[in-house]
């Protein structure tokens, strides 16, 4: 297995394509960001999954190539230089993509790093602030008797999509009329949020009418419909 004999993960979900890129997800928030670039750049890839349910994330395998134990991870045994790349963090992963592929990220330096902005938005924000949201409101944390961390994230969260509703406010995308990897890393965490985690009502979600209009015109991408899919149970 060239390229990848180097990588102990391959040795727990062994590659049927070795040649391709090895994806390591769930279709989680995180994980579909990895799947749905993946889908929309046509770079040929082999998904498996790591039941994150079962704690797989934490094996030694994977701890090897991701040893924050988070979901997704990549290895690619074509990286730079036609060497092998294992890498882990779902925003580093999209850059690395975009740039292998050539798509999604714009070419003018000045709009590149403005887009590589918002990927750090959603990043270093949205993601762990509606994670925390989907935590306090549907998993373990919404049988805590003080309810003032929920609220403190509801409320941060609202503040969140007020600052994309306004940046989405006569814009079909992030960027403006060029779809980017910071759609593609946001669109996963405002769906999850008002559908997995079904916290829509709790902040306010109607009142967002560009945020919603992005999403559904994200949502009809079929490569998006795929991504959200890969890899599932």
């Amino acid at each position: 297995m060239p390229g990848l004999s180097a990588f102990p993960i391959a040795q727990r979900w062994p590659a049927q394509h070795p040649d391709r890129i090895q994806l390591y997800s769930l279709n989680t928030p995180n994980g579909v960001k990895v799947s749905i670039m993946l889908e929309e750049t046509g770079l040929p890839y082999e998904a498996h999954l790591v039941d994150i349910g079962k704690d797989e994330s934490h094996l030694p395998e994977f701890l090897a190539l991701n040893p924050n134990g988070k979901i997704p991870a990549i290895v690619d045994p074509h990286g730079p230089g036609g060497k092998p790349l294992g890498l882990f963090e779902s925003g580093a992963i999209l850059l690395y993509l975009a740039e292998k592929s050539g798509q999604f990220i714009p070419a003018d330096p000045i709009l590149r790093w403005e887009t590589i902005q918002w990927v750090f938005f959603q990043m270093a924000s949205i993601g762990p602030m509606f994670g925390q949201v989907g935590f306090f409101h549907k998993y373990a944390g919404r049988e805590y008797e003080d309810k003032r961390p929920l609220a403190r994230y509801v409320n941060e969260s609202k503040r969140l999509l007020d600052v994309l509703d306004e940046r989405l406010a006569g814009r079909e995308w992030i960027m403006g009329d060029e779809y980017t990897v910071a759609d593609i890393a946001t669109l996963g965490w405002v769906n999850n949020l008002i559908g997995w985690y079904d916290a829509g009502a709790l902040v306010e979600y109607e009142r967002f009418r560009h945020v919603d209009a992005w999403l559904q015109r994200g949502l009809a991408r079929p490569a998006v419909q795929r991504g959200l899919k890969i890899p599932s149970h």
